[in-house]
């Protein structure tokens, strides 16, 4: 017989065990870790052990994205909350910069909008950007991370952008891309590639919506 038809065979046949118990007495396996051999039963406790230790390591996985999501959705609502008072374009967009700073830790951030008009003039979220970056926007239907941006983007944060080392760039949407917001850090691991990006657009959702109640339904030329 093969080792699997014997595996098959005691599988489909427990009381074989119950019939030649001394069997299970006189089989000593490998430790695990290390060159002695132990038992059967004491084999079935280290291997029951290991189990267990990566159950609560998944437990203790758990509870802690669970606390960060908390934490996370705490800070969410606190900026949502910061985006009513608000009652001008330029008032918001202050609101947006101040609250990404204090309650996200991102002290630098960047807005271009491209349709609309705003209700306060020579406003530098205004100034026009190429039609690259609007088809870019255009053609992100997720949060993007990483180390580079468009040689464009980076003019938008003027004397800082040669320090800053990683960025986040979402579009802000209606039916159709209408700007971007994009968010830099100087730590280089702050936007990662293939970094979890749900609460990048949730973000992104927030900031659109404080933005076009302020806008007139006009587009402004590259």
């Amino acid at each position: 017989m093969t080792a699997l038809e014997i595996a098959s065979y005691l599988k489909n046949h427990p009381e074989f065990f119950e019939e030649f118990a001394e069997v299970l007495t006189d089989i000593y396996l490998p430790h695990p870790h290390g060159d002695r051999a132990i038992s059967l039963s004491e084999r079935q406790i280290l291997t029951l052990r290991e189990k267990n230790t990566l159950l609560e390591n998944r437990l203790r996985d758990l509870i802690q994205f669970g606390e960060e999501n908390d934490t996370i959705s705490e800070k969410l609502h606190q900026f949502t909350l910061a985006l009513f008072p608000p009652r001008t374009l330029e008032s918001s967009l202050d609101v947006i910069k101040s609250n990404l700073r204090d309650i996200f830790d991102i002290p630098h951030a960047a807005v271009r909008i491209w349709t609309g008009q705003p209700d306060t003039p020579g406003l530098a979220e205004f100034s026009g950007v190429g039609m690259d970056i609007c088809a870019f926007a255009g053609e992100l239907a997720h949060p993007q991370c990483g180390v580079t941006v468009p040689d464009e983007v980076s003019t938008w944060f003027g004397d800082t952008a040669d320090k800053l080392r990683s960025f986040a760039l979402v579009a802000l949407r209606e039916e159709e891309a209408y700007g971007l917001l994009v968010l830099a850090s100087e730590a280089e691991h702050r936007f990662f590639a293939n970094m979890g990006t749900l609460y990048l657009k949730r973000l992104g959702d927030l900031v659109g919506a404080a933005l076009t109640r302020h806008l007139a339904d006009e587009t402004i030329p590259a």
